[in-house]
């Protein structure tokens, strides 16, 4: 298949293309910089340019495609507002084009919020569909488009995609350890997150479009490799990784304390992929998170 991917270049992105190139397919990368593009083209990747605002570019890889991928989002956590509306147009504009075609729509996205303090699964419907919920509620939105002929798929990832280079949640939150000289968890730390290693979940990237092309009968994945790795056993490996000692923050100190991710950090969100393992034979061989907390992932700052 020819697959049109946003992200391409990202954090998952990059895990996930050479599996889809491994798999036979063509794929069409979305590029925003010069960079970008390099490094695409240097993977053997066709290279589109344009960014998420750019809907003509959108429409136009998806019009070209046999399936879109969308792993693009932009993390402005001053304006996550603005994020999510500039993703729920993203989104709008790939399904408009794929509508009517039976073609698949992957998109990525996550676990936190849904159903925070019990355990989630792959059945359990996202509670957001307007345009200002988080992310634009595009899950939601991109799943309604199967009444309209797309082979929709949300790719749930853990909050936690963890691996050496990591520039995410956990790489924040060894950042914040090392500028306050503690590694701090809120509360009594007994909060969970979900996590998931790079590699595998580019591998189950793949493995969802495949089965979206041959049947399309898999709407919702999880990308969790651990259903919840308590908040203070986090706090304790990057303590021990960034030689600080661990202590807890009290809740109404967690925003000063941790900037942005602080409220992210207090959130108990444990989730299951015992449907997507049994659903597409997908089962994580990578490191787990504290392992590669302790084998030094994290050890040189994030850029």
């Amino acid at each position: 298949m020819r697959v049109f991917v946003t992200g391409a270049s990202g954090w998952i992105g990059s895990a996930a293309v050479p599996e889809l190139l491994a798999a036979g397919h063509d794929v069409v990368g979305l590029a925003r910089s010069d960079a970008s593009a390099a490094a695409l083209a240097a993977a053997g990747v066709e290279v589109r340019r344009g960014d998420l605002d750019d809907l003509g570019a959108l429409r136009a890889g998806a019009e070209d495609a046999d399936a879109a991928l969308h792993l693009a989002f932009k993390h402005d956590f001053s304006d996550f507002e603005a994020s999510g509306r500039t993703e729920r147009a993203a989104v709008a504009a790939i399904g408009d084009v794929l509508a009517g075609t039976d073609r698949p729509l992957l998109l990525a996205s996550g676990i936190a919020g849904i159903a925070p303090g019990r355990l989630l699964t792959e059945d359990t419907a996202s509670p957001y569909s307007d345009p200002d919920a988080p992310r634009g509620a595009s899950e939601t939105y991109a799943l309604g488009l199967a009444a309209r002929g797309v082979r929709p798929v949300a790719l749930r990832f853990a909050p936690t995609v963890h691996g050496l280079g990591d520039h995410g949640f956990v790489a924040e939150l060894v950042r914040v350890a090392r500028e306050r000289g503690v590694a701090g968890y809120v509360g009594d730390g007994a909060n969970r997150w979900p996590a998931v290693h790079r590699a595998d979940a580019g591998r189950l990237v793949a493995l969802a479009l495949a089965r979206a092309a041959a049947s399309g009968d898999v709407p919702v994945v999880h990308a969790v490799g651990e259903e919840g790795v308590p908040a203070r056993d986090i706090a304790e490996a990057i303590g021990r990784a960034a030689g600080v000692p661990t202590a807890s923050v009290a809740p109404e100190d967690a925003a000063a304390h941790f900037g942005w991710i602080g409220g992210f950090f207090a959130l108990d969100l444990p989730a299951s992929s015992a449907l997507t393992r049994e659903r597409l034979g997908w089962e994580p061989t990578g490191p787990t998170l504290l392992a590669d907390l302790a084998a030094g992932a994290y050890a040189t700052p994030a850029r």
